[in-house]
């Protein structure tokens, strides 16, 4: 999913003619606490309702407030992953997305992108979540794939976590898969060395390692 599909079409663009007084109203009624900012469809960064707040006079134009993220955006052709990755790096509730040309397209907010990514994990589908701690040169997603599906069992997304420097061994990859039955899974990936740091599924795991699996989901729960 690309950055313009991400839009939302219900979040105003402010104008530096607005005064602060509008842009908090404007804050509540839509329940965001940052909102753009654009001259003539050129974005000029984004106001907070922290920093407005402490504004004295609240006919003051917005024009004459500090703005954020003057040079942070998206452009329209961007995966949802880097846009992603770009708000959680500066802690932004919205971001702008631009043409080719540099005009101002649309907001996108950050509350609807993780309800997005959420949707493309496949989260809500019901099925097991697995969490495999691996040392990183044994890390072969298709190997894995491939003892899966030898159980009849899909990977239905996948999410790679490096390890930190100098900690090898603490790699982690978490998989969803589309079965609650996972007892078969854990029993092929741990008969070939992996190694099961937690598990969610809906149906009791029964296997050799059931203690340990039952320790593993109580951490999860807490």
């Amino acid at each position: 999913m690309l950055a313009a599909e991400l839009i939302d079409p219900m979040l105003p663009a402010l104008k530096p003619t607005d005064s602060v007084g509008q842009a908090l109203d404007w804050m509540q009624e839509h329940h965001v606490g940052q909102l753009i900012l654009t001259d003539q469809d050129e974005y000029r960064g984004i106001v907070s309702e922290e920093l407005l707040l402490d504004v004295v006079d609240s006919e003051r134009l917005l024009r004459d407030v500090m703005r954020l993220f003057e040079q942070t955006y998206v452009l329209e052709d961007q995966h949802l992953l880097e846009v992603l990755g770009l708000v959680t790096k500066h802690q932004m509730e919205v971001i702008a997305v631009l043409n080719e040309g540099q005009g101002f397209i649309g907001t996108i907010s950050v509350s609807e992108l993780l309800k997005h990514f959420v949707q493309e994990l496949g989260v809500q589908e019901a099925g097991a979540i697995l969490i495999l701690a691996l040392n990183e040169r044994d890390y072969s997603l298709t190997e894995i794939s491939r003892l899966i599906e030898s159980n009849n069992v899909k990977i239905i997304s996948s999410y790679y976590s490096s390890a930190a420097y100098g900690m090898p061994d603490r790699s982690r990859l978490t998989l969803k898969l589309n079965r609650r039955d996972i007892a078969p899974v854990i029993s092929t990936l741990e008969r070939f060395g992996y190694q099961i740091e937690a598990a969610f599924a809906n149906t009791p795991v029964e296997s050799i390692d059931q203690e340990r699996l039952d320790s593993l989901l109580r951490y999860l729960n807490t």
